[in-house]
């Protein structure tokens, strides 16, 4: 049979929804026979049934013939990403030039993911486990949240697993299959339950952080002892407790030790010291107790041991000196004995010692610090005897020394007036003598010099003009003399002055008046002569004015009257004389004494019912008005024109009438329909904190209650002196008092009979219960009859609002960037604090500059909780008079509703913000009628050269380019933060993540590479 050629046609469906046509080569024709008919049209049939499932089931356009780029995409879809750094994710047929993403050479499958700092929020898909090469999963410094995949077990090439500093929660899944890891770190999230065990059987493991986590307190479990390569161990903050377990002694090639901020306790392990490979021991805030044994010098390699905060004695063995290669040494807060080991003067590398609050006596090493270089040294609160250690600055880059409290005596070494790095020098509360070296007063670093409570002696040099840095000039109780030079106006930093109780002379000198940050001048009990200066009254920011005691003659300047901000003025026991100025009367003073002086004429009646009786008393030709309430007692005259005060007295009256009827009218209502609520509310916080009035005539009792293991004298607490009133508010007044039976300096608040259960029962409510190092801290509270009490921890550098105001020399800000950034850095974290780790959440209401107050290293806490709620405070969700806030920090909802969020807050931090990136307040003028920051701000955003102009000019010019990019950084959060919507406003947990991001100093390093010298120094 004559055969016939033909060709083949094939269909073939392809994904992108084309088609084309494979044409095959000739082929030979043949005749079919049935059964060839029959096997053709079933095969026929087949293709065309495979092409209709090709129509109607090939894959779709979002997806990708590569698994692990749909696991990828899929992986992606789980997170938000505010800074598209995913945007190279896309459906492609390879992976591998995703970014983050690292693929093997041979195969091309996906063995890296490395995404870390990149704001990434969201949670971890479980098609993470479709990546079976995976040998690399390093995701940390973001906001994830959710529960770590047990999925990820199924990764079992997986090697590196590092999700910490996230938001992870919930139980960590058991991963005990994946045999390979070598670096496990889950630290720094919010992870609960039980700390993992499987962990003891991933044996080639070298790294391994689970600290700072929310684990169920429990003791070390024992198998981490089968971790033999292990060499790097972080379980800081996991609520550990027991003993430390032997088997953790048989990891010698452990590096890194760190169990602190835990309740470990026992002695300290003598089997610690056969850990040979440790460089570094972080045991810090335990309950351990013990000795040190003399064991420790086999550890030859430790750099870095940190013991602070435990409950250890003892002296410390003298062979702790044969640890030649410590650079940081920690054991404050201890209850050590002894003198301390000569060794340590033969260290070559230490950088960091902090051995405060222990009993620690004798002579200091002779030779300590002369070959190593010293960075930061507090030896304070011990009873260390004979003269100061001379080699301290040495090497040129000591920055702190603190001795203060102790028993030091001779003179100061000549040597420390070379040591320009020096950035806080405090050897207060000793009894050190002698002039004090002429270059010690010349050091252009130093803020703070505190040599109070001695026995100096001899003048203060013109040199003093040369410290420039100085904030804190602290001279007062010893046996200086001579005047007061003229550099001193200088010191344009300097906000705090204190030469009482010393044997100056001489006229007090007029450059003070160019101190325009100074808001604490106390030059009482000196022997100062002459008129005071006009230009005092220059001194802007001047909160407390004290020149009792001296032989001042003439009038009162009327210029202390501009003076807006004084709150105590003493000018006592002197030889003043003339009339008391009338321009006095505009001042909001809580504190006035006039006393003892050879003044005339009338006493203002307001001045007369501040002060009180005795604040004019001993001037023999002052006189009150008639009906004064004081004047009795203080033996004043009265004065002339009765009838022209008594019809003065008339008309205030009757405006006083008319204010009041008219409130009375308008607030009526409101008064009557808030009666009952309030009432019931009072009786609620009466019952709850134990408060309840006194009744009867009887004499009652102070009612003290702690929030913190520190002891007060009551009576001490309560005899407070007008002399150290630092401030007055809406509230009642602040004073600073020294508080000799715990050792603390604290703030107490004074609190109006009127404010007494509002006040009271909000900032207890709250800060009673809460912890947290950006939180200022509520010591206690007192209650006797209608006197009312709240002692705080008390901040030398006031508040942010102020701070940002202050300039120095050359008009520089005192604030540079760093020191914003950190201080962005601790408000967030605070308030994060309240909102996510408090239960139920807490919102502030007033967030603002003026309620973050600084501490002495400019460290940020949340301040005045006073009209704080809780999340779900019965107020919150209501439409009463809950309207709470400050002009210019106020989010814009609530407008329209009183109903506050957590996201209310997180508008005014990030109008906090955009203070500190551009240096301007919240509300000026320059902005426009019913316009803020924030519109300001936004309608400069038009272009690069604008947003330039939103950065403080005090802080950036053209050679700053880096500069100016870490300030863009945070302005982009500080407008995510004040969005118009609140859904769209990141949450405090974000913001913080955020801003870590933003650190100018690249805080990126490993927690092994952290240098904590800073950690308990003063």
């Amino acid at each position: 049979m004559q055969q016939a050629s033909y060709k083949t046609t094939t269909l073939i469906f392809l994904p992108n929804d084309n088609f084309t046509l494979i044409k095959s080569s000739k082929m030979t024709k043949t005749p079919f026979s049935p059964s060839s008919r029959q096997i053709i049209t079933t095969n026929l049939l087949i293709i065309l049934l495979l092409s209709v499932t090709g129509i109607f089931f090939r894959p779709t356009s979002g997806s990708s013939i590569n698994p692990e780029v749909n696991a990828l995409l899929d992986f992606k879809s789980h997170f938000e990403d505010p800074f598209n750094y995913l945007d190279s994710w896309t459906n492609t047929d390879s992976p591998c030039q995703f970014f983050g993403i690292r693929c093997d050479n041979r195969s091309g499958r996906v063995i890296e993911i490395s995404i870390n700092y990149k704001s990434l929020t969201g949670k971890i898909s479980p098609a993470i486990s479709t990546l079976q090469s995976l040998k690399t999963l390093v995701i940390p410094s973001n906001f994830i949240s959710g529960e770590l995949p047990a999925t990820l077990v199924n990764c079992i090439n997986l090697k590196i697993l590092n999700v910490s500093s996230n938001n992870m929660t919930g139980k960590v899944p058991d991963l005990s299959k994946l045999t390979n890891l070598e670096i496990l770190d889950l630290s720094d999230n919010y992870f609960t339950g039980k700390l993992p065990s499987w962990v003891g059987s991933l044996t080639r493991l070298t790294s391994l952080g689970l600290g700072d986590n929310d684990f169920d307190p429990g003791s070390i479990p024992e198998n981490i002892g089968n971790l033999k390569n292990l060499n790097w161990l972080y379980l800081h903050g996991c609520q550990l407790t027991g003993e430390i377990p032997d088997s953790i002694f048989g990891l010698k090639q452990l590096g890194t030790l760190d169990l602190s901020s835990n309740k470990i306790s026992g002695e300290f392990p003598v089997g610690i010291t056969t850990m040979i490979s440790l460089w570094k021991i972080e045991l810090f805030e335990n309950q351990l107790t013990g000795v040190i044994p003399p064991e420790i010098n086999n550890l030859i390699l430790l750099q870095e041991f940190d013991v602070s905060k435990n409950m250890l004695y003892g002296e410390l063995p003298p062979e702790i000196g044969d640890l030649k290669n410590l650079t940081v040494f920690q054991c404050n807060t201890n209850r050590f004995t002894g003198e301390l080991p000569v060794g340590f003067g033969d260290m070559k590398y230490l950088k960091g010692f902090s051995i405060y609050r222990n009993n620690f006596s004798g002579e200091f090493p002779e030779n300590f610090a002369r070959f190593a270089p010293l960075v930061e040294i507090d030896i304070s609160e011990n009873i260390f005897s004979g003269g100061l250690p001379r080699f301290l600055c040495d090497s040129g880059k000591l920055q702190r020394l603190l001795a203060v409290d102790n028993n030091f005596s001779g003179e100061l070494p000549e040597s420390y007036g070379k040591c320009k790095s020096l950035l806080r020098f405090r050897v207060n509360h000793n009894q050190l003598s002698g002039n004090v070296p002429d270059e010690l007063w010349a050091l252009p670093n130093v803020d703070m010099l505190d040599l109070s409570d001695n026995k100096f002696a001899g003048e203060i040099s013109p040199a003093i003009g040369v410290s420039v840095s100085l904030t804190q000039l602290l001279l007062y109780n010893n046996g200086f003399s001579g005047s007061v030079p003229s550099e001193i106006g200088e010191l344009t930093r300097l906000e705090k002055l204190d030469l009482s109780n010393n044997k100056f002379s001489g006229e007090i000198p007029s450059k003070i008046g160019d101190l325009k940050q100074l808001s604490y001048l106390h030059l009482e009990h000196n022997v100062f002569s002459g008129s005071i200066p006009v230009e005092i009254g220059e001194c802007g920011k001047l909160v407390d004015l004290n020149l009792a005691g001296n032989v001042l003659t003439g009038n009162i300047p009327d210029s202390l009257g501009d003076v807006s901000s004084l709150n105590a003025l003493n000018l006592s026991q002197n030889r003043l004389s003339g009339v008391i100025p009338d321009k006095l009367r505009r001042l909001r003073l809580s504190s006035i004494d006039l006393s003892a002086n050879r003044l005339s004429g009338r006493v203002p009646s307001d001045l007369l019912n501040m002060g009180g009786d005795y604040a004019f008393a001993g001037n023999d030709k002052l006189c009150a008005n008639e009906g004064s309430s004081h004047r009795v007692n203080s033996g004043l005259e009265i004065c002339d024109d009765k009838q022209h005060r008594r019809e003065i007295n008339k008309s205030r009256l009757l405006m006083f009438c008319l204010i009041i009827l008219s409130l009375l009218v308008v607030l009526g209502g409101l008064m009557y329909g808030s009666y009952k609520n309030i009432k019931a509310r009072r009786e609620k916080a009466d019952t709850k904190y134990g408060f309840d009035e006194e009744k009867g005539t009887g004499n009652p009792k102070w009612k003290l209650e702690n929030f913190h293991q520190v002891e007060f004298d009551v009576d001490e607490l309560c005899d407070l002196d007008e002399e150290k009133l630092i401030g007055v508010g809406g509230t009642g007044k602040v004073y600073r008092v020294e508080s000799k039976r715990s050792g603390l300096t604290v703030a107490v608040k004074q609190l109006g009979k009127g404010n007494k259960l509002q006040v009271m029962t909000a900032e207890i409510g709250i800060l009673g219960k809460i912890r947290h190092r950006n939180i200022l801290k509520l010591y206690a509270c007192l209650v006797k009859g209608n006197s009312s009490f709240l002692v705080f921890e008390h901040m030398v550098n006031g508040n942010l609002y102020e701070a940002l105001g202050r300039v120095v020399k050359n008009e520089q800000p005192e604030l540079d960037w760093v020191q914003r950034y950190k201080i962005a850095c601790g408000a967030a974290k605070g308030i994060a604090y309240l909102h996510h780790d408090c239960t139920p959440a807490i919102l502030h209401r007033d967030i603002k500059s003026s309620n973050i107050l600084l501490d002495k290293d400019f460290e940020a806490k949340i301040a005045d909780f006073g009209v704080a709620r809780i999340a779900d405070d019965e107020c919150l969700g209501s439409d009463s008079n809950c309207f709470v806030g400050t002009h210019g920090y106020i989010a814009p909802e609530l407008a329209y509703t009183l109903k506050v969020t957590e996201k209310s807050d997180v508008y005014s931090f990030g109008v906090v913000l955009l203070e500190l990136v551009t240096g301007k307040r919240a509300i000026e003028a320059e902005y426009g009628e019913g316009k803020d920051i924030v519109y300001w701000a936004l309608s400069n955003l038009n272009n690069n050269e604008n947003i330039l102009k939103l950065l403080d000019p005090k802080l950036i010019s053209n050679e700053t380019n880096d500069l100016a990019d870490d300030m863009k950084r945070v302005l982009k959060i500080a407008l995510l933060c004040t969005t118009k919507l609140p859904n769209l406003r990141p949450s405090m947990r974000e913001v913080v993540k955020m801003l870590t991001d933003a650190d100018p100093c690249n805080g990126s390093s490993p927690r092994d590479n952290r240098i904590k010298f800073e950690k308990g120094l003063v």
